[in-house]
């Protein structure tokens, strides 16, 4: 007798056949894909590295770089450029940081404007002076110019400062002095093509050297290693006290043209081309550089020849044309053994002739045409308007320089 099965969904019975119980004859025909013929399951899993949260776009680099250099404004065109590269790359590759590109390059349009209007002005050119000006201090004066110094006239110093002449000062710049560019020729070599440039110059500034205080003295300021590094070639000349911590007195020392009428100008340039020849004096004693001894003495000789030539033909007053033709008269027995001693042979002969000259030569032989002009009438302690004018120094003793230089 059979029991009915319960009630509810009739269970599947297991197939009859030839298969073993749980096995099912293959479907016929090939079966599509991987999933069989009714497609892939409803679901899928994670893949390897998969998230389950969101990530934000990455910033564009080139986005970033260009803001920075727009707000910096040192390189405007290599900003703009990047920013507009930047635009490009966000735009394929959906990053972010567009505000910041078009921010950057903005910025860099007017940066680069601005630096196109410098340089049609001339303003970049000026900028970049007042850098190398800033660099290297404010050694470089112009002329008429005063001005104090750290630690007086001496030794190195990073900058000046500029005073007004009127009140006491350390210096007052008489010439400024370019020197060619290059390497850095050394110190010694710099010190002494000042001394060389300085002291034929102070003329052109001071007429009349009778006029300048015995406590004057020539010294001048140069470029040092570090300052010619940043385009410093200025070989300052200035007027400052014999005591190197010392200070001039208020009020310039300057007396030229400007002030200066028409003859006691002319006077003093035929006086000053005699005060040029003696202050190129060779370095070296005659025993050491004869050549250049017998060189100097023609150009004392030329000088010489010169001045009398302006004195003489020159009409003067008629209370200054005596004196004149007296101090003529002078010049021209002076003029002799300076000639002489241009054709010296022999270190002897050299001697010989210069000798003559000195003792023919006298510092007070002009006084009474400076007096008839208007000019000063009192020789400086150490100088004159003939042999022994300037340091009073004698053959062998050199042309400026000494020791009086300052490095900047």
């Amino acid at each position: 007798m059979s029991i009915p099965p319960p009630p509810g969904a009739p269970q599947p019975q297991e197939p009859q056949g030839p298969y073993p119980q749980g096995q099912y004859p293959p479907a016929p025909g090939p079966v599509p894909g991987p999933y069989g013929p009714y497609g892939p399951p409803p679901y899928q899993t994670w893949g390897q590295g998969y998230s389950p949260y969101a990530r934000p776009a990455p910033v564009n680099a080139l986005a970033v770089a260009s803001l920075v250099l727009g707000i910096l404004c040192c390189v405007p065109a290599v900003g703009l450029v990047l920013g507009l590269v930047a635009l490009g790359q966000i735009r394929r590759k959906g990053e972010r940081g567009r505000s910041m590109a078009i921010t950057g390059s903005v910025l860099s349009s007017l940066g680069l404007a601005l630096w196109v209007v410098a340089l049609a002005t001339g303003g970049l050119s000026e900028a970049w002076d007042g850098f190398k000006e800033g660099a290297r201090g404010n050694g470089s004066l112009s002329r008429g110019e005063c001005f104090d110094a750290p630690d007086g006239l001496q030794g190195s110093f990073y900058d000046l400062d500029e005073v007004p002449c009127a009140d006491r000062h350390d210096g007052e710049v008489f010439a400024v002095v370019k020197v060619p560019g290059g390497r850095f020729p050394g110190d010694d070599e710099v010190s002494d093509m000042a001394g060389e440039k300085c002291y034929p110059l102070r003329s052109s500034y001071a007429m009349d050297t009778w006029a300048l205080p015995d406590d004057v003295d020539v010294y001048f300021v140069v470029p040092s290693a570090d300052s010619w590094r940043t385009g410093d070639r200025d070989i300052t000349c200035a007027f400052g006290n014999t005591d190197e911590r010392g200070s001039l007195a208020g009020g310039s020392l300057r007396n030229d043209g400007a002030s200066l009428d028409a003859d006691q100008t002319a006077y003093l340039k035929a006086a000053n081309l005699l005060d040029a020849a003696l202050d190129s004096a060779p370095v070296d004693t005659p025993e050491d550089d004869l050549a250049a001894h017998t060189e100097w003495a023609g150009e004392v000789s030329d000088a010489l020849t010169e001045e009398v030539g302006l004195l003489r033909d020159r009409t003067w007053p008629a209370d200054v044309r005596e004196p004149v033709d007296t101090l003529v008269r002078e010049l021209e027995a002076l003029e002799k053994p300076w000639a002489e001693a241009a054709d010296a042979q022999d270190v002897d002969a050299f001697y010989q002739h210069y000798d003559d000259a000195i003792r023919l030569d006298d510092p007070d032989r002009s006084v009474s045409t400076r007096k008839a002009l208007g000019l000063a009438t009192t020789p400086p302690a150490s100088d004159g308007d003939g042999v022994g004018k300037g340091d009073g120094r004698g053959v062998g003793e050199g042309g400026g320089g000494g020791d009086s230089g300052l490095d900047v």
